[in-house]
């Protein structure tokens, strides 16, 4: 039983420091400014919200007070001290939990509403100049064209959507019937411009839409903020459940018990008297 409880003490006092672990990781997070790091956030300030910042914001010092006054209860194992851990500690979690839930909302609203921004902005030639130039550097860092395809762009394509055609690629071009190709570059009409980078009076451009790609860099700040406060609520759970078992220890702790014979031959168990 001494042993049993070392080593859920022990235990106990791991989880606590993985809660103050995360809880300077919440305040780390909260206080960067990751959507301004976003690629082409310019491009959609609706979108780059500061969703879940503040939540980490708040709960991320709590957090870290909470978690030093468990270890410290953990490591001089002070029951009344574990019990008010566990109580303010379970408090914290579900008003985080009510706070951080519209955050699941948004993620799942994003891709909705990230395609009805490159609704409203194509074609991508008539759009602001700020736009083109954005999509632009994306385009280039990221061998893309276009937010769903280069077809995005009409008849104005720009020198950051040209692509390098592989020998795979010429070789496929080269069959009759073969206007395009699956690999990275796609052959397009020679018609558009501007006409530079033209194969066989073809025109190679990045296969790959931008769209994906920009959703993915839009999401990730929501997705980060998500899975801290998920692994934050699995850590609380687990210290929770381990100092109230330190906390009640005198409720669940079977008493020692001493036998006794009776002139009778009947054995009796009693509890064994108390030191104290």
């Amino acid at each position: 039983m001494a042993r049993c409880r070392s080593y859920l003490r022990g235990l106990a006092i791991c989880v606590t420091v993985l809660l103050l672990v995360s809880g300077v990781v919440m305040i780390g997070v909260g206080f960067s400014s990751i959507d301004g790091n976003t690629p082409v956030a310019e491009l959609f300030d609706q979108l780059s919200s500061s969703d879940g910042l503040l939540v980490l914001q708040v709960f991320g010092p709590i957090t870290v007070i909470l978690s030093i006054i468990g270890i410290c209860a953990a490591s001089l194992d002070l029951k009344p001290l574990l019990l008010v851990f566990s109580a303010l500690i379970f408090v914290e979690f579900v008003a985080m939990m009510v706070v951080a839930s519209p955050l699941v909302q948004v993620q799942a609203q994003m891709d909705g509403a990230v395609d009805e921004v490159f609704l409203n902005v194509t074609p991508l030639h008539r759009a602001e100049r700020y736009i083109q130039t954005e999509l632009s550097k994306l385009q280039a860092s990221d061998s893309c064209c276009g937010l769903r395809s280069f077809e995005d762009w009409e008849n104005q394509l720009p020198d950051t959507c040209l692509c390098t055609p592989s020998v795979s690629d010429l070789q496929h071009s080269s069959q009759p019937g073969n206007w395009s190709s699956e690999g990275p570059c796609v052959m397009v009409g020679g018609d558009l411009s501007p006409p530079t980078q033209k194969v066989r009076d073809k025109l190679w451009v990045h296969s790959e839409p931008c769209g994906p790609i920009l959703k993915s860099y839009l999401s990730f700040p929501i997705k980060l903020r998500i899975g801290i406060i998920s692994a934050f609520a699995t850590i609380t759970m687990a210290a929770i459940a381990l100092c109230l078992t330190l906390g009640l220890e005198e409720y669940w702790k079977t008493p020692p018990v001493e036998t006794t014979v009776d002139d009778f031959n009947r054995v009796k168990y009693q509890p064994k008297p108390s030191l104290t």
